[in-house]
């Protein structure tokens, strides 16, 4: 059921604790965590406590958790002194656009410069 933790998803186990990630802050709806993957000097994930496959799903259902993750954003990109340069927030919804963990989560990616168009 959304927005309960799903057995089989690796970001609902980093939230219970059951698999390691490095985490750089954490409220009362969020997780923050350093990328595995890096694509950039700075590159952290601000994931819900809650469980919905994608960006759109959350939205849809907890608009005010969408405003906490990018809240989150933006505090992250000031403790990595990365606010001031510009940074980037993404959010890929669906296989076709790069989403490998189907549970909502926002890239903050910074500390180079990056290009647009994206990919």
């Amino acid at each position: 059921m959304a927005g309960e933790p799903q057995a089989d998803c690796l970001f609902c186990k980093i939230v219970a604790g059951s698999v390691p990630a490095t985490v750089v802050r954490e409220t009362e709806t969020t997780v923050a965590f350093r990328d595995i993957n890096p694509q950039a000097p700075t590159h952290v994930l601000v994931i819900p406590k809650l469980h919905y496959p994608d960006a759109a799903s959350l939205a849809a259902a907890e608009p005010a958790v969408v405003a906490d993750i990018l809240r989150e954003a933006g505090r992250i990109a000031a403790d990595e002194k990365i606010d001031d340069h510009g940074y980037r927030v993404v959010f890929n919804t669906g296989a076709g656009a790069g989403q490998t963990v189907f549970h909502a989560h926002l890239h903050v990616l910074g500390g180079r410069g990056l290009q647009w168009p994206p990919g």
